[in-house]
């Protein structure tokens, strides 16, 4: 297949297949990361938040078994390459949930949605990959660098991971505490008698993780089958959406890779989801000062994502099933800053009477 098809389509196939997964998830699962935010502070709701714990714990163990069989190795993956940079995520994570929250969506769920036929989206993806670009190799790219500052792993160095600090300071194996801890997970989110009943809510989030360890697996594969230097890496949605854009426009002189596959898969099961369940319907922006709003939001998600080394995705999920020592921390910075966001919004901080 390599041979025949060339490692960086191969590894965009393999992120289409992933991409489709995560947007038939978002459509007939309604796993989405604002709104289980949104559900959880203003509709009393933990069901999609518990949807999120389910895909987290799901993507952990599959990661983890995937390296006690020896096919990915923790040392290729993308997010245990480099140090950690704590003010990063911080800062990262609580740029990108506000502007989450600002534009009504993450790059995920822009997509998503745009797969349903929302074209507010379309300009939410369209200024997020371009806002992305300008942080990574655009004319800030040198202060990001400067502020932010990303150190390559020592040799020898401890992988910033979690469960390989437990391996080093204990012993543990970390593919069985990966493992371990990733089905604790799930049976935790099931605790919940509201979360047992939404059956199908429950499925379409292992297959949100599942996904992700494709992802993984997949581009281990093509990384030490194929001679060409491809990535080892799962589902983001901020730089991907710059590298699509890029293609788009210089497909002749470019190739395809995995994120450019990603979003492709995710618009392709979104407007499938949306179809099976007769949701597409064009949409359009009405009122300028939601346009304006939603420029903004993309803006600042796509300039949170780059410093944070990834979105609600990347590090929600991607990160999180490595167990990359910033994903909780990145995770919890998303929810603190879209749940500021939701408050400005809903209330614009007006004092209770």
């Amino acid at each position: 297949m390599l041979e025949l098809l060339g490692e960086s389509n191969v590894a965009a196939l393999v992120g289409l297949v992933g991409g489709i997964m995560l947007g038939l998830a978002a459509r007939l699962g309604r796993f989405c990361t604002l709104g289980a935010i949104e559900d959880m502070l203003y509709a009393g709701s933990t069901v999609r938040m518990r949807m999120w714990g389910i895909a987290i714990g799901t993507a952990i163990a599959g990661s983890f078994a995937l390296m006690q069989m020896g096919l990915l190795d923790a040392r290729a993956a993308s997010y245990l390459q480099f140090g950690w940079v704590p003010w990063a995520s911080v800062v990262g994570g609580l740029v990108f949930g506000y502007g989450m929250a600002l534009a009504g969506n993450c790059g995920f769920g822009a997509l998503a949605r745009l797969g349903g036929g929302d074209l507010r989206s379309f300009v939410i993806v369209l200024v997020m990959g371009l806002a992305a670009y300008v942080a990574i190799s655009g004319p800030l790219a040198n202060l990001r660098v400067l502020a932010f500052p990303v150190r390559p792993l020592d040799p020898g160095e401890t992988v910033p991971g979690i469960a390989h600090y437990i391996e080093h300071l204990t012993g543990l194996s970390a593919p069985t505490f990966g493992i371990a801890l990733g089905l604790i997970v799930i049976a935790a989110m099931f605790t919940s008698p509201e979360m047992r009943k939404a059956r199908m809510k429950a499925v379409w989030s292992v297959v949100a993780g599942l996904a992700v360890v494709v992802g993984w697996g997949g581009t281990q594969w093509i990384a030490n089958t194929g001679f060409a230097a491809i990535p080892v890496e799962s589902h983001t949605y901020s730089a991907p959406l710059g590298d699509t854009i890029l293609y788009l426009m210089t497909a002749s002189g470019t190739s395809l890779n995995f994120g450019v596959g990603s979003v492709a898969g995710v618009l392709a099961g979104a407007f499938i989801g949306s179809a099976l369940k007769g949701h597409f319907r064009w949409e359009a922006c009405e009122d300028p000062r939601e346009l304006k709003r939603q420029i903004g939001g993309a803006v600042l998600m796509g300039f949170g994502a780059v410093i944070a080394f990834g979105c609600s995705i990347g590090q929600g999920l991607s990160g999180f099933s490595v167990l990359y020592v910033g994903a909780p921390v990145t995770f919890l910075a998303i929810m603190a800053g879209a749940a500021f966001g939701l408050r400005q919004l809903i209330s614009g901080f007006q004092p209770a009477e």
